[in-house]
């Protein structure tokens, strides 16, 4: 009887641990809203594997749990960050200055999802910020920057609009990236960097 109960209890024990694995790496424990991935820039998390016939079951789990439709990475590939650049979670209540460059692809945005990853349900058509409003910025070496905010700061200028979004994630997408950058993306790839500025009450 003791022998038994014994393996009863290891069995309750493997079970336990084997389901909270599944879960944690398919994404689907509470508080856990990134897609994942194995390369990391700048608090940007990406997984080549995503669209491809390489991804694991978790991951594919993980990537149905957000909702993305994922191209072959020869079409695009996909970061995602929940927090700024100083680690703290992306949240409705403050705002943020999205900044970044020239990026090695035809084309690229940064799209803002809610805390369901949902496109925030609000009317401001400003959910995304992308390569054709960064050129019309017209800045000769490149650079480009938006606010990220409930409200719209001002008539000029890029906006990401984080209202109605609570706690938020950003997609950052390269369409067609260059040559190069599947093999070595660290060192192709400057991600944007994510800056708070202020926040609802005086919150630092």
């Amino acid at each position: 009887m003791k022998r038994l109960l014994t393996y009863l209890g290891f069995a309750i024990i493997g079970i336990g641990i084997g389901g909270y694995s599944a879960l944690a790496m398919a994404g689907l424990l509470p508080g856990d809203r990134r897609t994942g991935g194995s390369i990391e820039i700048k608090k940007w998390y990406g997984d080549f594997a995503m669209g491809s016939e390489d991804a694991s079951p978790y991951f594919r789990a993980r990537i149905a749990r957000h909702g993305l439709l994922a191209l072959a990475n020869t079409e695009a590939v996909y970061f995602t960050r929940t927090v700024d650049d100083s680690g703290r979670p992306f949240t409705e209540g403050c705002s943020y200055l999205l900044s970044g460059g020239t990026m090695p692809a035809q084309w690229w945005s940064v799209t803002l999802y809610d805390a369901e990853n949902f496109l925030p349900d609000n009317t401001d058509n400003a959910l995304s910020f992308d390569a054709s409003r960064a050129e019309a910025q017209g800045n000769d070496n490149g650079a480009w920057s938006a606010i990220i905010s409930a409200e719209q700061p001002g008539e000029d200028g890029g906006w990401i609009s984080s209202k109605a979004a609570g706690n938020f994630d950003l997609t950052f997408r390269l369409y067609v990236p260059d040559d190069g950058v599947l093999e070595q993306p660290e060192e192709m790839i400057e991600a944007p960097s994510v800056e708070r500025l202020a926040c609802a009450g005086g919150a630092s």
